[in-house]
Order: structure tokens, then C-alpha cells, then sequence
């Protein structure tokens, strides 16, 4: 089992929808500071259940984690976070290929 796909919609620096498609050859994500390789691991975590918003690099509340807007871009309503689990080899004792774990948080 491996995470086949990471939808992201309004969560911390990703305003817009960003869909992360990964494969079994997957290595890492790699990019310059800023870019938003530790907001795709705090997503994960999220999405997964972590429920301090230290851990989340946040410092009041989970609203922390919803884009709060830029000066091109207005804030946005809602944060979520979706992961899709490839279980082709039934790693989960269910008869569904892909499993998705949604998160989502409202302003």
C-alpha cells in the first residue's frame, strides 16, 4: 500500500487546488525554501490526524492551517486535504482499490 495521490484545496501556502499524483518509483519532493515541501508534509499529517497546531508550525487554533490570503489573493474559506491509498494489495481487508481520508476545516 502507498499513497497514490495528495489533494490540496486552500491549506496553509495552496490557495488553489494542487493534486500531487505519486507512483511506486516516488522518491522525495524537492524544491527551493519557500516552495511548500514542509506545508505537503504538514497536509499529511493533518489529513491523518495530528491534532497539535504547534506541530502544524500554527500558534492559535486549527483555523491556523486555511490560506489567510495574500496580496493578490483573497483568503480562503475552508482548508482540506485528501490522501488516496493505492490497497491493490489489500494491505486493508476491504474490496476498494483506492481508499481516501478526507480533512476538512471551515473559517
Amino acid at each position: 500500500m502507498y499513497i497514490k495521490e495528495i489533494i490540496i484545496n486552500g491549506f496553509k501556502s495552496f490557495a488553489e487546488k494542487l493534486t500531487i499524483e505519486l507512483d511506486k518509483t516516488f522518491t522525495g519532493i524537492v524544491g527551493p525554501n519557500g516552495s511548500g515541501k514542509s506545508n505537503i508534509v504538514d497536509a499529511i499529517k493533518w489529513v491523518l490526524g495530528e491534532q497539535s497546531i504547534k506541530s502544524l508550525r500554527g500558534s492559535n487554533n486549527m483555523t491556523d492551517v486555511i490560506f489567510s490570503g495574500s496580496s493578490s489573493r483573497p483568503a480562503s474559506s475552508f482548508a482540506s486535504v485528501c490522501i488516496v491509498f493505492d490497497n491493490t494489495s489489500r494491505t486493508l481487508n476491504i474490496d476498494y482499490i483506492d481508499v481516501s481520508f478526507i480533512r476538512i476545516v471551515y473559517r
